[in-house]
Formats: C-alpha cells, structure tokens, sequence
C-alpha cells in the first residue's frame, strides 16, 4: 500500500483539487475571495513531467472542474491546457528562495490568464446584452484571486514540488535498482 501511495503522489494529490475546490475554504480567502486552487497542483507537476503531459493533466483538471462546476455554458479547460503546457517549459531551480518568489509570480500570471479567459467567455456570451458594465466586479474577483493564488503559491507549491520529486525519485531508484 505504500509503494502505491508513493508511486501515484500526484494522481492522489490531483484528486483533492475538486474537494478543495468544492469546499472553498473561507479561512484561507481574502474578502470573500479566493486563490485558484488548480494552479497550485499544475504548476509542480508540469514542471516535472514537462509541457506535453502538463498540457494533458491540464486538460483533464479542467474536465474534472467542469464537471463539478453548476454552470455548465462556460469552461476553465483553455486556461487550464494553457497553463500546463507554459509551466511545462520552466525548469527547476536549485536557489531556494528565488524559486519561492518565482512560483508566486508564475501560479499569479497563470491565474490572471484563466481568470481572463474564463471572464472573456462570459463577456463574449453577453456582449449582445449590452449589461457590459455589469462585469467590472469580475475583474475585481479576478484581480483578488491572482493576488491570493501568488501569496500562497510559494508555500503550497515549493512542498508539493518536494512531494512529487521525492515521489518521483523513490520510483525511480526502485526501477535502477531492479535492473
């Protein structure tokens, strides 16, 4: 049961996305405000995996958010392929404390990127309503989320990061030392 566990880190992890994006944890948010939680699990795992298999999980996370979502008429799956096919491309860096900062920064311009398609899918829906000014609070929403998505980026990512690469490495030398 261990070996599963440590084999299959990341697929666990990827399962607490919808709980926690469903229980919406009011303790954590900002003025009734959010951070948006997928990024803190794409961001570590495309960063090992690569951009191919972070486009892919980006993919199925988006589905997976869908699915659970109520509203069914708009999607977060481009931001999301988008994200793991960017983060994909950012490799490691060994200084501790530049790589904090750095993830804040990244999970902060990933989180304004989906934010901004999903309000552009909004907005495109509407835009023969003409209650266009009736969005301004969305990009407030949007603008609270990438602050909060950077300020507990460091902390969330840089541990899952830690979690997926020793998850990663015990796998890996278990596989060199069969051989």
């Amino acid at each position: 049961m261990k070996k599963f566990f440590m084999k299959n880190l990341s697929i666990i992890a990827l399962i607490c996305i919808p709980i926690i994006f469903l229980w919406h944890p009011n303790w954590i948010g900002f003025l009734g405000f959010q951070p948006y939680w997928p990024l803190f699990w794409l961001l570590p795992f495309s960063m090992i995996n690569g951009s191919i298999n972070g486009l892919i999980f980006g993919f199925f996370l988006g589905l997976i958010l869908d699915s659970v979502t109520l509203d069914r008429s708009f999607t977060q799956i481009p931001g999301l392929i988008l994200c793991g096919a960017l983060f994909g491309k950012i490799k490691i860096n060994n200084s501790i404390l530049v790589g904090h900062f750095r993830y804040g920064l990244i999970c902060s311009f990933g989180s304004f990127l989906c934010g901004t398609l999903y309000f552009l899918q909004i907005l495109f829906k509407s835009l023969s309503d003409n209650i266009v000014m009736l969005f301004i609070p969305s990009i407030q929403n949007i603008l609270a989320e990438v602050f909060l998505t950077g300020l507990f980026a460091p902390l969330i990512c840089s541990q899952l990061l830690k979690l997926f690469k020793f998850s990663r490495g015990k796998s890996a030398i278990k596989n060199y030392l069969k051989n």
